[in-house]
């Protein structure tokens, strides 16, 4: 990247494997509580929007801080070329399904577990299934992994949609989920606490909304269709975002805060960020004209990440170069993963 990295000014991702090298390098911070951190790690759910990007910081992460600890990436890695391209992360790649009980029962012994399983695209429906994979199977992974720390993805769904003025809850306030992808999550939540207390596993949850990099993430949402010049629905006028990079370390870092009771960590960006003005920006970047469509509700959903904030620091990219990088990659037609984050749905519908 012209030299340039995630930290520096002006450094921008040209191409996937650019892309790759920036959502993957360690910082200082994460290199020492990694090396501070004893035993092996699993990760569970590895062939997701966040796995890849974040089993390489682990390794690369763990490289550097010279301890002899193994990542282990878990999945049933369907798509054509996942697990190869795995491997190049420097990880142990497993095939298995998880859902399966000889197959969850003959991964890995670890010291530490990052679960990243959940289900939520296409939830519509499918009730019964989403139920069963965000809310029941934590429960089997927590008594298979009993003697290990866990850091489970959560995520700020749980929350009620918040007056779009006030910052967003904080950890402490109180949880409404709308919808049955909501509800699983926070069924998620209720079962890893449950098997925390009951066979004292350290534990942390972390509810993050939303993740972003160039190639998925509401700034992607709302960058394609300014470039194509569909209207851009502003009625969930704010949303918080924040780099995947930093949303990766916290992740990773959070491992040496997990506890019993569990751990409880709002994870996204420090602003509470505006639709409309996000797409008047991504316009001007991109030389394209803006269309809207509604009014902005009065309430949204939010999340206060302060907590976050305070312990891990601040994003190391900030928002406006992450708009300067999406404008840039997606006007140029580089390569998404088409996995739209719905993040206007009002209903709680997937």
């Amino acid at each position: 990247m012209d030299g340039s990295s995630a930290g520096e000014a002006g450094g921008r991702p040209r191409d996937v494997a650019e892309l790759d090298a920036w959502l993957s390098e360690p910082r200082p911070a994460l290199i020492e509580d990694l090396r501070a951190l004893e035993g092996d790690v699993v990760v569970l759910g590895a062939a997701g929007k966040l796995g890849p990007s974040l089993v390489r910081l682990a390794v690369q992460a763990i490289d550097a801080a010279g301890t002899d600890s193994e990542v282990f990436a878990v999945s049933r890695f369907t798509a054509p070329g996942a697990a190869d391209e795995m491997a190049t992360t420097g990880a142990t790649v497993i095939r298995a399904d998880i859902t399966d009980d000889a197959g969850l029962a003959a991964l890995p012994d670890a010291a530490n577990v990052i679960y990243l399983v959940g289900a939520k695209f296409g939830t519509a429906g499918n009730e019964a299934g989403t139920w069963a994979t965000n809310a029941y199977l934590p429960g089997r992974v927590a008594q298979r992994y009993a003697g290990s720390r866990i850091v489970a993805l959560s995520t700020g769904n749980v929350y009620p949609f918040w007056p779009n003025g006030s910052g967003g809850p904080a950890e402490e306030d109180p949880v409404a989920p709308i919808g049955d992808y909501a509800m699983s999550c926070l069924g998620r939540e209720r079962i890893f606490t449950h098997f925390a207390q009951e066979l004292r596993i350290p534990t942390a949850l972390i509810r993050l909304n939303y993740a972003t990099e160039m190639r998925y993430g509401v700034l992607v949402d709302v960058a394609r269709a300014v470039h194509t010049g569909e209207p851009v629905d502003v009625t969930m006028g704010y949303v918080n975002v924040v780099w995947q990079g930093y949303a990766n370390e916290v992740i990773l870092r959070s491992l040496l805060h997990a506890d019993v009771p569990p751990f409880i960590l709002n994870l996204t960006g420090p602003e509470t960020v505006s639709i409309r003005a996000v797409a008047a920006t991504l316009g001007r970047l991109m030389g394209r004209a803006v269309r809207y469509v509604g009014d902005e509700a009065p309430t949204a959903l939010l999340s206060n990440a302060t907590r976050c904030h305070g312990l891990f620091g601040y994003p190391e990219v900030p928002l406006g170069r992450l708009l300067e990088a999406t404008a840039e990659w997606v006007a140029s037609g580089r390569p998404l993963l088409d996995k739209p984050t719905k993040f206007g749905s009002r209903e709680g519908r997937f």
